[in-house]
Order: structure tokens, then sequence, then C-alpha cells
């Protein structure tokens, strides 16, 4: 593992050369950390690399920084809404098998102690958690953009989706990844005018990213926080 040090914090990196890559490009997610993908070039030119993304990769590894799904313990913290909130776990029997209460600076969890698979039981607790309050918090951002952007999805719907925070369909469905809801709203709100926008350009053509970047003029900076995030 290499690392460079970028202002006052040391950044580690694994460096994986591939010489069918044309360019090098960098990936940033909790079980991988930072990795540099390229073809092959100087342990100096691949310092060098990771030197000019320094800012984008320490802002993308606070946002992945988490405690994997199965290792959810008192003390683990939970992202939600751009914010990593306490864990308090608790043994109840009084649970069938895990509950999620969120007191905006705490999630508490219960979970019965005679099931066989806690870990189980306690992430599909937090996918429904992460489910309704996609649908709480993200419904209104969409709404609010179609108005702004006259773009009208047919239905929207929330979903967990594998390696997307969204899609369109060829009816215009908007469906969101209920993921998404762990994201600050400034991407969440990048994620709902990107997917609007597939309204009127199913492709991305300069024209998609041209009715994108009228409303959100950052998205570049945006996109590039959101590639290859793992939550």
């Amino acid at each position: 593992m290499l690392a460079v040090k970028y202002g006052t914090q040391k950044i580690q990196f694994n460096h994986v050369i591939d010489d069918a890559l044309k360019h090098a490009y960098i990936t940033v997610d909790f079980y991988d950390g930072v990795m540099l993908k390229s073809p092959s070039i100087s342990e100096i030119k691949a310092t060098e690399a990771v030197y000019k993304k320094g800012k984008w990769i320490l802002d993308k590894l606070k946002l992945v920084e988490r405690i994997p799904p199965g290792k959810i313990a008192t003390g683990s913290r939970l992202l939600y809404l751009g914010r990593r909130y306490y864990v308090d776990l608790v043994k109840d029997a009084s649970v069938k098998t895990a509950t999620i209460r969120f007191n905006h600076s705490k999630f508490f969890i219960k979970v019965n102690p005679d099931l066989v698979d806690t870990e189980s039981a306690i992430k599909e607790a937090l996918e429904k958690f992460s489910r309704e309050k996609s649908i709480i918090k993200i419904t209104p951002r969409i709404k609010t953009w179609s108005q702004t952007t006259g773009l009208t999805p047919t239905n929207i719907k929330f979903r967990k989706l594998a390696k997307r925070w969204g899609s369109c369909t060829k009816a215009n469905e908007v469906i969101i990844n209920f993921d998404a809801v762990k994201l600050p709203f400034t991407l969440i709100d990048y994620i709902v005018v990107h997917e609007l926008a597939h309204i009127k350009h199913k492709h991305h053509s300069k024209d998609f990213y041209k009715g994108i970047a009228k409303f959100v003029p950052d998205w570049k900076v945006l996109d590039d926080k959101l590639c290859g995030m793992n939550l």
C-alpha cells in the first residue's frame, strides 16, 4: 500500500496496474479504501495522481466511512441524510425480530436475542427504515424539482438498486434507490434532477447534461462524489 500526504492528512491507497486501461482513475469505498487503477506508471506518477485528487478523496472518505452491514453494534455509526449517527443496540425479547428508532441524534436498535441470524434481522430493519424515510424525505423534493424543471414523471418508486442511485424507465417512471436517503440533500437533489432529465433525454447526450446544468451548475462535482460510492 502506498501513501501520500495531503495537507495534514495522509492518504493511503492501493495501486492496481492494468495495461488495458488508457487512463488512470480513482475509486473510494469502505471495503477497498482508496484505489488507483492505471496503465503501467511509476510510483511517483501514482502518488502525483492521488495528490491531485486529494480534496475529492478526503471528502469521499468522509461520506463512505461507516460500519459494514453485519457488524453493527453499540458505538457503530450509521449514515442518514449525509451525517453519521451513533447506534445504541440492545437485546430485547419483546420484539419479534429487530426494530429501529431514530430520535434525530441517535439510532436505537432492538433485536431479539433468540434469533439465529441477528445480523440479517438488523439489516432488514435498516432497509425498511431507509425505504420509509426515502419516501418521506425524497418524494417532496422530486415534486418540487418536477415543478422547477417542468419534467413530470408518470410515477415515483423507491427500490433497492444494486448499482445505480436511480433510473427513469421508458414509460417515464422515476425510480430512486432508497439508500439515497443516506446522502446529503445536495447529492439527493442531483440524483433527482438527473433522473428527471431522462424524461426528455433518454441517453447521456450533450443535450442531457446541458439540461442538468441549467438547474445544477456544479453537477460534475456532485457526479464525482457519487461515482464509485458504495452505501
